[in-house]
């Protein structure tokens, strides 16, 4: 196992592949926050150009299907044992990481979690066997109090081709959630 340091976290990993890719996700994370509003409301031209960035894009699709109808099976199937999920809380303001979620925990949380979710502005870049998709997702979600709240955000994620399949590395929620009044 390797470890790296970036910016102030840790990341523990199986090699040279979760250094490129915790490295490419860091810089992608960036470039989205700074340049969001060049993308706001719109594919970039590249984002289907190619047969792999479909495929990518069409995978994603899947997964935000299986997220809305909470389909544990299939997201047991393709997220990673070490996939992470990271909300978008105190760190997209400045602040610290709140929240974290390991792959049993996201699951864990999905099923009752919403009643929509549509992903916009999706962008895709492949890197081999790695691909970096950036986009907006808005989502109703039903609280525990049975109160349905719409609310938007900014992702990065990041994926990775195995034995032929895309698999699901990372969410990281970049700007949001940003909630409708």
């Amino acid at each position: 196992m390797s470890e790296v340091t970036l910016a102030h976290m840790t990341c523990v990993g199986t090699g040279t592949t979760t250094i490129r890719v915790l490295a490419m996700a860091l810089a992608m994370t960036i470039a989205l926050v700074t340049f969001q509003h060049d993308i706001r409301g719109q594919a970039s031209a590249s984002s289907s150009s190619t047969p792999p960035a479909r495929d990518v894009l069409d995978f994603e699709r899947q997964v935000e299907a299986a997220v809305l109808r909470a389909d544990i099976t299939f997201l047991d199937h393709v997220c990673t044992d070490d996939f992470t999920y990271t909300h978008g809380d105190g760190w997209t303001t400045g602040g610290p990481i709140l929240s974290v979620d390991t792959k049993s925990e996201w699951l864990a949380s999905l099923p009752g979690r919403y009643s929509a979710r549509e992903v916009d502005s999706q962008h895709v870049e492949i890197h081999g066997d790695v691909a970096i998709t950036m986009g907006r997702v808005s989502a109703r979600s039903t609280g525990s109090d049975t109160v349905s709240r719409a609310f938007s955000f900014w992702y990065i994620r990041v994926y990775e081709k195995r034995e032929g399949q895309w698999r699901y590395l990372s969410h990281r929620t970049v700007h949001g959630p940003t909630y409708e009044e």
